[in-house]
């Protein structure tokens, strides 16, 4: 298990080769790291990213669920945009997450934004107030019409309680052609590849669960936006390389490989376990704000051991 040692090779341009959009290969949805007294760590972020860049990320993905956006102030938010653009030096494209439960708000905030840097926006299904199907769909129009770039909808229906059917989210990729990509996070195979059947060709359909990466890109999602690509972006990379080549051997032994550091970054929340990871791989504290909690000694023992044994 010593996929430290994989030689990561870059497949934005090997391994799908459609130049139409930079949102292939693996997406990184970038934590925000903190000091121990709960004040974001600006010091820690440029590690962060040239670890995820010197791993070969394709994209960063900026301001999502991993990064704790809901606890973060505006002007925290600006400071961490321009400091990992300052990390970046323009190496990789950059998402901007941009969603919430107040479609007026969502709207307001993507016209008001500053969105130069960026190459895309994702937008999570509206959370706690369940709409039905016809709701997520006018919301996710209004978005659409408001938005001056291309829309990755994100559905993670065990955080917003309303999944996105297929039908209606086929429909918005018909009607909207801004709409250009779905993370996808039920959990279901099923739900994952009646997208990828059932979708319009110019969409592209992402993993947005780190365990089922590999049976994704199996059944035709064109990449994943990790949580786990943080810590360890390289055996990604390298995992998604040889299915490119037809090696699937290799590319199930990393998969399995990973599944034991991906059930415990996840045993105790998001970003709660990645950040017990990188605290023990020394790129940034474990602390996160509330109403999250920090790793339990125990997560984190378990961390250290599993890494032990794969080096």
């Amino acid at each position: 298990m010593m996929f430290f040692c994989e030689k990561a090779i870059p497949i934005s341009k090997q391994f799908l080769n459609d130049e139409r959009m930079n949102l292939k290969g693996l997406g990184v949805a970038v934590l925000t790291p903190f000091t121990s007294e709960g004040q974001v760590d600006y010091k820690a972020i440029p590690a962060i990213i040239e670890n995820i860049t010197s791993g070969r990320a394709d994209y960063l993905v900026l301001m999502g669920t991993t990064a704790e956006s809901p606890c973060l102030t505006l002007e925290e938010k600006q400071k961490i945009i321009q400091t990992v653009r300052d990390s970046n030096y323009g190496n990789l494209p950059l998402v901007i997450g941009i969603g919430g439960n107040n479609t007026a708000k969502v709207v307001e905030e993507i016209s008001s934004m500053d969105l130069s840097p960026f190459e895309a926006i994702m937008s999570v299904s509206p959370y706690y107030n369940k709409p039905t199907q016809e709701g997520i769909y006018q919301h996710f129009k209004k978005i659409a019409q408001a938005s001056p770039l291309p829309i990755i909808v994100y559905n993670v229906p065990s955080r917003t309680g309303a999944a996105i059917e297929v039908d209606t989210f086929v429909r918005m990729a018909h009607d909207f052609e801004n709409i250009i990509a779905i993370k996808e996070a039920s959990g279901e195979m099923s739900h994952a590849e009646n997208l990828i059947k059932k979708s319009p060709a110019h969409i592209q359909v992402i993993s947005g669960d780190d365990a089922l990466n590999l049976p994704m890109l199996l059944a035709g999602a064109v990449g994943t936006i990790s949580v786990l690509g943080n810590a360890l972006p390289v055996p990604i990379v390298s995992m998604f390389h040889y299915v490119y080549e037809g090696n699937l051997k290799k590319a199930y032994e990393l998969h399995y490989q990973l599944l034991d550091i991906i059930s415990l970054i996840f045993e105790e929340g998001n970003p709660t376990g990645i950040k017990a990871l990188m605290e023990t791989l020394s790129l940034c504290n474990k602390t996160v704000r509330l109403p999250l909690v920090s790793a339990s000694d125990a997560l984190c023992l378990k961390i250290e051991k599993a890494l032990e044994i794969a080096v």
